[in-house]
């Protein structure tokens, strides 16, 4: 009876004790002004600004037009190029002002009609036209390539149609090969569903590993590890209360993020569980908690911590295939990507929030990062251990 009595009481001083230092290291963060407004930057306006302002789609890209026919074909072509892929700027004079106005970066596309283009029409003759592409940034210039092929083939297709005395809706009574194509999960291609996401995914990630290195940095710079040390406290009972504190804020950062800025702004869908999401969420913050307090054992002040932080989170993030995905990658850095954590934190934020996936699914990727979190952190417990040793 004095044994069980003994380890009760002992059990519920570890739990106060943890209580109490949680609730310090919360505390301790809330007298931080500028932290707590660098998260909420970061997870609120930040991520409404990416959101709105970056996009991969094509959206009124400038355009010139070089007319040397001026025939109702001529005209008739231009005026396909319009609103909202296209923005036509006018037109010029000659070549030599359009590869100018390429060259400054003006414009993104330059249309050169050449003279007879719609007598050759007219004849049935073939007949071309050339189109000059500013390919400096190679995606709006593949898709600026892609829709003036898709304009100019179907201007082709109308003409030859009118030439024989048809129309494009006299082809709906000929059979045909429907390509009836579905895009899931995100049917529109919204990139204000994408963008949000992944800045979203990159906030958690980069503050489960700065804000415990932060955390213990500024014990270090204040001396008051030592007197921890020397308290009835074991080193895990220091650390562990700083890493659950970061995980609480941090999860609520998450959820001024779904709540304020995702679903009211950019209309996310979130189809999926938030609870199965805030469960992984916290299983991914432990698991880059153990870089931060590796980190945070190498540091000297917060100044180191934030460019360490910044050069661990660089691979993490480019291994993540949020930017590029894994299959484009060289093998080699194809099976690096896959000790990344984020790596499959990405694939289960999109599998959960957008295609409204659960474990049954996304079983591997929990599988991953708890392996990965359970190596991680215990290199970071390790490593601290051995400093105060």
């Amino acid at each position: 009876m004095i044994s069980l009595h003994r380890n009760g009481v002992l059990g519920s001083a570890w739990w106060r004790r943890l209580g109490v230092m949680t609730t310090k290291e919360i505390r301790q963060l809330l007298r931080d002004p500028i932290l707590l407004g660098f998260m909420a930057f970061v997870f609120t306006a930040n991520i409404y600004l990416q959101g709105s302002s970056v996009s991969m789609q094509l959206n009124r890209a400038a355009m010139v037009v070089l007319d040397a026919d001026h025939s109702a074909q001529s005209r008739e072509l231009i005026h396909r190029f319009r609103p909202p892929y296209f923005r036509l700027d006018g037109e010029i004079g000659s070549a030599r002002e359009a590869i100018g106005l390429l060259d400054r970066g003006q414009v993104m596309l330059a249309l050169d009609i050449p003279p007879g283009f719609g007598e050759a029409i007219q004849r049935g003759e073939t007949t071309a036209v050339q189109l000059q592409v500013d390919a400096t940034h190679p995606m709006p210039a593949y898709l600026a390539t892609s829709y003036a092929a898709q304009i100019v083939g179907q201007f082709s297709l109308a003409a030859a149609l009118e030439r024989e005395g048809l129309s494009i809706e006299s082809l709906d009574e000929l059979p045909t090969v429907v390509n009836d194509q579905r895009a899931w999960f995100n049917p529109n291609q919204k990139d204000t569903w994408f963008m949000p996401i992944s800045e979203l995914l990159e906030g958690i990630t980069l503050f489960a590993i700065l804000l415990p290195a932060a955390a213990m940095v500024k014990e270090k710079e204040r001396g008051t590890v030592e007197q921890l040390l020397v308290s009835p406290l074991t080193p895990f009972q220091i650390m562990f209360p700083k890493v659950l504190a970061m995980t609480l804020v941090i999860l609520l950062g998450a959820s001024l993020s779904l709540f304020a800025i995702l679903g009211p702004v950019f209309e996310v869908p979130m189809r999926g569980s938030l609870s199965l999401f805030y469960i992984v969420t916290t299983l991914y913050i432990f698991t880059n908690a153990g870089i931060g307090l590796y980190i945070a054992t190498v540091a000297r002040n917060l100044a180191q911590v934030g460019l360490l932080s910044m050069l661990v989170l660089g691979p993490i993030l480019l291994l993540s295939g949020l930017w590029t995905p894994p299959e484009a990658m060289p093998v080699w850095m194809r099976w690096a990507t896959l000790a990344s954590p984020m790596r499959h934190f990405v694939d289960l934020g999109y599998g959960i929030l957008l295609k409204g996936a659960g474990l049954d699914v996304l079983w591997d990727s929990v599988l991953a990062i708890a392996l990965l979190g359970v190596l991680i952190l215990a290199l970071g417990m390790r490593r601290f251990r051995r400093q105060f040793s």
